[in-house]
C-alpha cells in the first residue's frame, strides 16, 4: 500500500441556515428567534440534537432519529413533552417555509432555562427546529489520527449531546493537518469513531466497524449500513489501521464518504466494498424515506 505526504488542506464549506426557525411551538424568522441567556444548553451544553437529512423534500429515517433523540433525552433526564407527531409536524412546517435551502433538519432539545451553574432547576425543555443547506463534502475524506482518545466509559458515552467542544477541536486539528476529519482511539487503544462520524475499514478483505462497546455513537447511517451490507462489528486495535486497504466514514451529514488517506497512508478510494456500501445506501434511500 502506497504512502504519501499530506496533500492540500481539505475544508468543508459552510452551511446556510434556513430563514425560519421553529422554537418552542412557534415559527419565527431566524433573526428574531432567541433563547434565554440562562438556557442550560448555552450555559453548560445541557441537551441533545439530531441532524436529519432531507431526501425528496422529506426527513430521512425520521423514526430512527426520533428514537435516538428520546433515548438520549431519557439518559440525560430531560422530560421532552412533545410527541413524535408534533415534532414531525413542526419539521414539515420548517421544510415548507424554508423550501430551497433545506437539505438537513437540525432538531435541538435543551434542559431549558436554569442557572449560570451546573445545577438544573425545574424548567420546560427548549425545543428548536431549523434547517440548513447541505455541507459541501469532497469525493473522499482525508483523516488524521488524533493524539487524544475518546472516553469509552463516561456518563455520556454513546449519547448525542450538544456538548460538542471535543468535536470542534477535532475538526480544527484535522483542518490544521490538511484533513477534514480525525479518527479517535478509545481508552483501550482501539478504534472508536471519527470526530463527528462512524468509521468502516477493510482489513484482510473484511469490512469491519467498531462495536458500540468501543464507545462510539450509535449513528443512524452506521446502523443502516450494517443492515444493508456484510459488515462486521469487532474491536479494531489502532495498529491494525496500517493494514487497511479501503474504508469510509458514515454520518447523516456525510452519507457514505470514502477514505482517501489515514495520516500519510493512502487508501483505495473508493474501493470495491466502499462502492458496494454506497450503492446499497443509495438504493435504500430510493426504496424508503423511513427505513
Amino acid at each position: 500500500m502506497e504512502t504519501v505526504e499530506s496533500g492540500a488542506q481539505e475544508l468543508d464549506a459552510p452551511v446556510e441556515v434556513g430563514g425560519h426557525i421553529w422554537l418552542n411551538g412557534q415559527l419565527t424568522p431566524t433573526e428574531h428567534a432567541h433563547v434565554s441567556v440562562l438556557d442550560h444548553g448555552l450555559i453548560v451544553g445541557d441537551g441533545t440534537f439530531e441532524s436529519i437529512p432531507v431526501v425528496r423534500s422529506q426527513p430521512f429515517a425520521i423514526t430512527r432519529h426520533l428514537r435516538r433523540l428520546r433515548r438520549t433525552c431519557e439518559a440525560l433526564d430531560i422530560p421532552l413533552g412533545s410527541t413524535d407527531e408534533e415534532l414531525k409536524s413542526a419539521m414539515s412546517l420548517v421544510l415548507a417555509v424554508n423550501a430551497g435551502r433545506a437539505d438537513h433538519i437540525r432538531l435541538t432539545v435543551t434542559a431549558g432555562q436554569s442557572t449560570m451553574g451546573s445545577a438544573r432547576v425545574l424548567s420546560e425543555p427548549t425545543v428548536l427546529i431549523g434547517s440548513t443547506s447541505r455541507i459541501a463534502r469532497g469525493a473522499t475524506a482525508n483523516v488524521v489520527i488524533a493524539p487524544w482518545c475518546r472516553n469509552d466509559r463516561g456518563r455520556t458515552t454513546g449519547l448525542k449531546t450538544i456538548s460538542y467542544i471535543e468535536n470542534v477541536l477535532a475538526i480544527k486539528h484535522a483542518n490544521d493537518n490538511a484533513a477534514s476529519e480525525v479518527l479517535l482511539a478509545n481508552t483501550k487503544g482501539e478504534l472508536c469513531e471519527g470526530g463527528g462520524s462512524n468509521v468502516f475499514v477493510v482489513i484482510k478483505g473484511e469490512l469491519v466497524t467498531p462495536p458500540l462497546s468501543a464507545g462510539c455513537l450509535p449513528g443512524v447511517t452506521r446502523e443502516l449500513i450494517l443492515e444493508s451490507t456484510g459488515a462486521t462489528e469487532r474491536a479494531i486495535p489502532m495498529e491494525q489501521l496500517a493494514s487497511a486497504t479501503e474504508g469510509f466514514l458514515t454520518a447523516s451529514t456525510r452519507g457514505v464518504q470514502p477514505l482517501g488517506r489515514i495520516d500519510n497512508q493512502r487508501l483505495d478510494a473508493p474501493g470495491p466494498m466502499t462502492v458496494s456500501a454506497q450503492q446499497a445506501f443509495w438504493a435504500l434511500e430510493q426504496r424508503s424515506l423511513d427505513p
